[in-house]
């Protein structure tokens, strides 16, 4: 059992649930809004994603061997391209990782994930 991460939050859960607890983990997803919400399942984005990973088929991190699978937004954010007036469904934006190098990349640049961005 943990505590969960949300400050001043004392709810015990399972350790295999996550970082927070589910009223917070409900209360963050609702936040973070639906993959049609952040842009995610337009034609856009998915010729962004299908461009991104043909080109980038094997994880661009370093020593990594694992197919690509995710379009990740890169140097800059979805969010940052917008603010910018950049089109975020441009592949140059993008490159391709394997899940395990883009949940460590974005949970280190981005904590508390894209709400709090």
């Amino acid at each position: 059992m943990r505590v969960c991460s949300v400050h001043g939050c004392p709810e015990l859960y399972p350790t295999s649930e996550g970082s927070k607890c589910r009223a917070h983990r409900a209360q963050a997803d609702h936040a973070r809004g639906t993959a049609r919400e952040r842009g995610y399942t337009t034609k856009g984005h998915q010729t962004f994603r299908n461009a991104v990973l043909t080109r980038d088929p094997i994880c661009v991190t370093p020593n990594c061997t694992a197919w690509a699978t995710v379009a990740d937004h890169h140097p800059r954010t979805r969010r940052e391209l917008l603010n910018l007036g950049l089109n975020p469904n441009d592949p140059n934006y993008g490159r391709g990782l394997c899940v395990t190098h883009h949940n460590q990349h974005t949970a280190a640049t981005t904590p508390g994930g894209w709400a709090n961005q």
